[in-house]
């Protein structure tokens, strides 16, 4: 059983020893570990990867000796279990005012075509509040008057949730790195509305145009703080449009009906475990384990 584990905390030494150590003593075998130390934030953060033995305690009973761990050193820290047969992933939908990208994964999940449970809807604007109500999912709005987040609020939703996933579904505000990291690992999935590399930014299309491409496209990547998306990247698809259409056409065309498909394509890959994030770099597990 691969197991995830997230430490983040207020900068000091020996925070990683304790974790360390108690997954070498019990026999795991660690595929990957990332430490990072922020000095001008006094943060430290790490992921850790790693294959847990069928012979060592329980997973509760690990979480509970990582909880200890997370008191005794001050750090915020969780166990993840990539979803196994027999249970659905949990995901939360982020939105702030379009409502076609969730909406196609509140379809294909009721259709079956995608295999999750929509634990959680969350937005820093209410336009999406209507959507999550038609679809029996749980709807928190998240921002103030101006939209500004309450991000302490969201993480607490996520845990509260027990979410697996986390889908910036055009949602249009950037995550603090903090809450990132405590969702590292492959966790966290945004849908940016234009090319990367070549057209990151609030305003690919705008951009894309001023260019004079005939091409458009959209992005579904993993959230990796403090690094470029362009490693992490899922999935892209692109549509052309013949010379002289306006801007506001090809936005529409992007914006109703080519995005909300890439995304859906992208969370697919994810949840039906095409692809995984292993040092920053998006893999297929499958390939890896048949080469």
């Amino acid at each position: 059983m691969q197991v995830t584990i997230t430490a983040v905390g207020p900068d000091s030494t020996g925070l990683a020893d304790p974790i360390i150590h108690h997954l070498t003593g019990a026999g795991a075998n660690i595929h990957e570990i990332q430490m990072y130390d922020h000095d001008a934030e006094r943060l430290f953060a790490m992921l850790l990867r790693a294959e847990w033995p069928e012979t060592a305690d329980s997973l509760d009973a690990l979480r509970e000796r990582m909880a200890e761990i997370g008191r005794m050193k001050d750090l915020s820290v969780r166990v993840w279990v990539r979803p196994q047969e027999g249970r659905l992933p949990r995901i939360a939908i982020c939105t702030t005012w379009r409502p076609e990208p969730a909406k196609i994964l509140l379809d294909a999940i009721a259709e079956g075509t995608l295999n999750a449970v929509p634990a959680l809807m969350t937005g820093n604007r209410p336009a999406c509040r209507k959507l999550a109500e038609q679809h029996d999912v749980h709807w928190e709005l998240t921002g103030d008057e101006r939209g500004v987040p309450d991000n302490e609020r969201m993480l607490e939703l996520f845990d509260r949730h027990e979410v697996d996933y986390i889908i910036l579904a055009r949602y249009m505000r950037v995550l603090p790195a903090s809450l990132c990291w405590k969702y590292a690992g492959g966790r966290i999935i945004n849908l940016h509305h234009g090319l990367l590399p070549p057209f990151p930014g609030f305003r690919p299309y705008e951009d894309a145009y001023a260019r004079r491409m005939l091409t458009y496209g959209a992005t579904v990547h993993f959230i990796v703080p403090e690094l470029d998306a362009g490693d992490q990247t899922i999935h892209q698809s692109t549509f052309t449009v013949l010379p002289g259409t306006s801007l506001e056409d090809i936005k529409r065309q992007g914006e109703r009906s080519h995005e909300p498909t890439c995304l859906l394509e992208g969370v697919r890959r994810v949840i039906d475990g095409d692809v995984e994030l292993h040092f920053h770099r998006v893999v297929n597990p499958r390939a890896r384990s048949s080469s």
